[in-house]
């Protein structure tokens, strides 16, 4: 009688351990990815992060609030998670344009193809309106400031236009995507876009660039 009973209490199941505030936002966020990867972002809904990550509703809106909350987190991560990567190979690498600019370039390259494929139609989704664009331009404006001050060593007396450094950071964008869609290699990208990068600085140290205000 009691042996059974003994069984019986070691067969029950253990309680849900209930997870922290910060782990459930991280469980929220590799759902959100993949729900992004395998379905793309279209398909990122709140209503539908809530249903793949096994919880109400209420719990994901109290994390994000709304679409352009989940969508600016999941930017955000990759922002910081790129900017990690570029200030520790900064700080690891020689002071010249060449090495610098090969920094630049393979730690843009490489974060997006760490990311995978979604990163696109994440970024694309942040264009789709003015609030999450605004929000775009904001992370974009710090990372250019932050090429810019790189940059200015090697540029002589002159300067990195804004110009320049919006268009150094489309050719980042459009060659980051090739490659993680497979159109191009990666090194193929990082290549390319370590020319363009050179050229620019060069292009600035002639004069070539109108000082920026």
């Amino acid at each position: 009688m009691s042996s059974s009973k003994t069984v019986e209490q070691d067969t029950n199941p253990e309680p849900r351990r209930r997870l922290s505030r910060e782990d459930r936002q991280r469980q929220l966020m590799d759902v959100a990815w993949r729900l992004v990867r395998n379905e793309g972002t279209d398909a990122l809904t709140l209503g539908r992060l809530a249903e793949q990550a096994g919880v109400t509703k209420p719990v994901v809106y109290d994390h994000f609030v709304s679409r352009p909350g989940l969508l600016s987190a999941l930017y955000r991560e990759f922002d910081t998670r790129q900017t990690a990567l570029m200030d520790a190979a900064l700080q690891a690498s020689e002071p010249t344009l060449i090495s610098t600019a090969t920094v630049i370039a393979s730690s843009y390259i490489d974060c997006v193809m760490l990311q995978g494929t979604e990163i696109p139609g994440v970024i694309a989704a942040l264009a789709s309106s003015p609030e999450l664009g605004m929000i775009k331009r904001r992370y974009e404006k710090v990372f250019l400031n932050k090429c810019r001050l790189a940059f200015l060593p090697f540029a002589g007396k002159g300067d990195i236009s804004s110009a320049s450094l919006r268009a150094m950071l489309g050719a980042a964008e459009a060659l980051s995507h090739a490659a993680a869609n497979g159109e191009i290699t990666p090194k193929q990208a990082m290549d390319e876009l370590l020319e363009i990068i050179v050229s620019m600085v060069e292009r600035s140290s002639r004069g070539g660039s109108p000082k920026t205000e």
